[in-house]
């Protein structure tokens, strides 16, 4: 990102022109990340593969054991809720910072309510809603209140902790939020995404923090998004990114890395990157708006 991407963010940002898409990388530092999540609970139902570190496989496996997903999923959100809240007086806290802007429809993949918590300190009341991906019976789009700057929109698309059953969690999970969501796409007569969410995604420019773009299912998502678009409006979007891990000790491979997801993203997604993590970009942004943001 350039002086020129920043002062564009910051103009949106400031005039509601953006929608936040937030990732588990946003909790950072009061979460545990998804492979740290991973590798307790395979030790809890004694996971037998190597790949300890994948949620979603885990997950899978412990569902199993369970004989009771929604059991499992339980006992998730509850070890969740245990770990408190952030603390939204740091000035880089990345729910706190984004509550401060006229915005009116924040997406998240998220279970935790860190959101809605942020924003009832800057004196707003959100309106949250989760996506109904498991539901089989045709319907239509489910309606919700206008969001606006006093009343926005907090969307869960992978569930919310206060509704277990909702969580997208095991790979079970993730296949069937992946097909159903393609199938309300492709549908004249139904789909999952409620209108102001699919205004949101479609018209406004998107900020995604906490994510890895690498991630399969996320750029399903987002590919399946960026087809209802027409090029003509097609927005430049951010996305706050880690650097990836490489396989390699030779000392450009990290490099070679970040220009090849620079390229790819910026050509075929048009996302901007900015290294760092959340709270490093939250930090960056602060210091751009200047005194008293």
């Amino acid at each position: 990102m350039d002086d020129a991407d920043w002062r564009r963010l910051i103009d949106q940002l400031r005039s509601g022109d953006c929608t936040p898409f937030l990732g588990a990388g946003a909790c950072y530092g009061t979460l545990p990340t998804g492979s740290e999540l991973s590798r307790n609970w395979a030790n809890i139902y004694k996971y037998p593969f190597p790949d300890d570190h994948d949620l979603a496989r885990v997950m899978q496996y412990a569902a199993v054991q369970e004989r009771d997903p929604v059991y499992l999923k339980r006992q998730i959100c509850d070890h969740l809720r245990s770990r408190g809240l952030p603390d939204f007086n740091h000035a880089d806290e990345p729910h706190a910072l984004l509550a401060k802007f006229k915005l009116r429809v924040f997406l998240t993949t998220n279970y935790d309510n860190f959101l809605v918590e942020a924003l009832r300190g800057e004196g707003k009341t959100a309106n949250t809603a989760v996506c109904s991906w498991a539901d089989r019976t045709p319907q239509e789009t489910p309606e919700l209140p206008e969001p606006s700057v006093d009343e926005p929109l907090v969307y869960h698309l992978h569930g919310n902790w206060a509704e277990p059953s909702s969580l997208v969690l095991t790979e079970d999970d993730y296949l069937e939020y992946l097909a159903n969501v393609a199938a309300a796409q492709s549908s004249g007569n139904r789909t999952l995404i409620p209108i102001p969410v699919l205004h949101a995604m479609t018209t406004s420019s998107l900020l995604f923090m906490g994510y890895s773009l690498q991630d399969w299912t996320f750029r399903v998502l987002f590919h399946g998004l960026l087809r209802t678009i027409p090029d003509v409006n097609r927005r430049r979007h951010v996305s706050v990114q880690l650097v990836p891990p490489v396989n390699t000790p030779i000392a450009e491979a990290e490099e070679r890395a970040k220009q090849y997801l620079a390229h790819y993203l910026g050509e075929r997604l048009r996302i901007l990157i900015f290294w760092g993590t959340a709270a490093q970009f939250c930090e960056e942004l602060r210091l751009r708006l200047g005194p008293g943001s």
